[in-house]
């Protein structure tokens, strides 16, 4: 077997894999916050509050621990921990079906965030077996695992949900998860060698200091934890505004449709999105991108029915599903092989860092002005990142040149 056609092997069983862990982690996510009213009988404001603040205490862990995962990664190989990855975020979700209180809840939930890394230490192994030219396709075809595991998750977590309890729904999306630790054993890790190349960066410190040079770049990292904190701002009561717009009835399921309509439009563009910017710049297709899924989103504040709902996350998919691997494909020709998983834990960290603050201000915006608010931040932001960009690529057109 040629290197070609293990690499090929790997793109597939990683996607597989990056399928499992991405559909177990939103399967819970629709009932997140009706699985806190069980433990007991609380107001409608502190359920908004803990579900903002479990949902996002995963990120306080992972914030920290990603870059540290990325550069051990680069030293000492990347499939060693997708496996350890993989193993304790099955241990940490098969604990939480047996918790009784919101605070058991909460600590698993920070504890699992160590592990959190499978997603990007996952982008990072595959970055380095894909020449420059092809990254955006490349890194666009595995996200497609991702986005499906993040459209049917949900879909099935709330029928699971509804027919055998929540409880029970953590216990199987730990075996899910164990299945995706187990695929990585049949892959196979080396690095190409980047003749194309012209970084001289072989620390962290020359990282760290070239990143700190380049305003584009620079840039491109920051507003990912901007992105997230618009992102997630929704996530954790996402569930909560689904039952104010169509009521109780099956709600663990429609609050899953709610969920992945949003995965099924990142789906149907990522890899698209990729082709585009592999040909056209990432930079450029990013600010693109970000203005698109700004101004989609902010009808969401004056919907009427879950139909609407539905309909503009959809739009919102479809936006949000190039970011990613236009993200990590810029990224990918920013740094050198040897330190891919570095500089993309870095990027994750500000990820983690936004998926952290935006389920917070998600929760406490709409405990105090509504769901409608939130809606109207998400979309602020995104716009917001769109400008920021747009600013610096304008000033800094030569560094940008030869993303295309």
């Amino acid at each position: 077997m040629n290197q070609q056609e293990v690499a090929r092997r790997n793109l597939y069983i990683m996607w597989f894999a990056n399928f499992f862990v991405n559909s177990s982690m939103t399967m819970v996510l629709p009932f997140l916050s009706l699985y806190i009213q069980t433990f007991g009988d609380f107001t409608e404001k502190y359920v908004q509050h803990w579900s903002g603040l479990t949902f996002g205490v995963t990120f306080v862990s992972a914030f920290i621990f990603s870059p540290i995962w990325g550069k051990i990664g680069d030293r000492y190989g990347r499939k060693r921990i997708l496996i350890f990855s993989g193993l304790g975020m099955a241990l940490s979700i098969f604990l939480m079906g047996h918790v009784h209180s919101v605070w058991h809840l909460f600590i698993l939930r920070f504890f699992m965030g160590f592990f959190s890394g499978f997603i990007s230490m996952s982008q990072a192994f595959i970055s380095t077996q894909t020449p420059r030219q092809i990254a955006g396709r490349v890194l666009g075809t595995l996200q497609t695992g991702t986005i499906t595991g993040a459209l049917l998750g949900p879909i099935l977590g709330g029928v699971i949900a509804d027919a055998i309890g929540y409880s029970t729904t953590f216990k199987w999306t730990s075996i899910s998860i164990l299945i995706s630790a187990l695929l990585v054993l049949f892959t196979k890790e080396y690095r190409i060698h980047d003749k194309q190349s012209t970084k001289t960066i072989h620390s962290s410190k020359e990282l760290i200091k070239h990143i700190a040079q380049n305003p584009v770049l620079l840039t491109a990292l920051l507003i990912s934890a901007l992105i997230q904190i618009a992102h997630f701002s929704i996530q954790p009561i996402l569930s909560l505004y689904v039952t104010e717009l169509h009521g109780k009835e099956n709600i663990a399921f429609y609050s899953g449709i709610a969920f992945s309509v949003a995965g099924l439009g990142n789906l149907l563009m990522s890899r698209n999105w990729g082709q585009i910017a592999d040909k056209h710049g990432y930079v450029k297709v990013l600010v693109i991108l970000l203005f698109v899924a700004g101004i989609a989103y902010m009808p969401g504040a004056i919907v009427t029915n879950l139909w609407q709902l539905v309909i503009i996350r959809f739009i919102l998919g479809i936006a949000l599903g190039g970011i990613v691997p236009v993200q990590i494909a810029y990224l990918r020709q920013e740094a050198p092989i040897s330190m891919q998983g570095e500089i993309i834990g870095y990027n994750t960290s500000l990820r983690f860092f936004g998926n952290m603050i935006g389920p917070l201000l998600g929760g406490f915006v709409s405990g105090y002005f509504g769901f409608s608010a939130v809606f109207i931040t998400t979309s602020s932001l995104l716009i917001l990142c769109g400008c920021v960009l747009l600013t610096i690529v304008v000033r800094h057109q030569d560094l940008v040149k030869h993303s295309v």
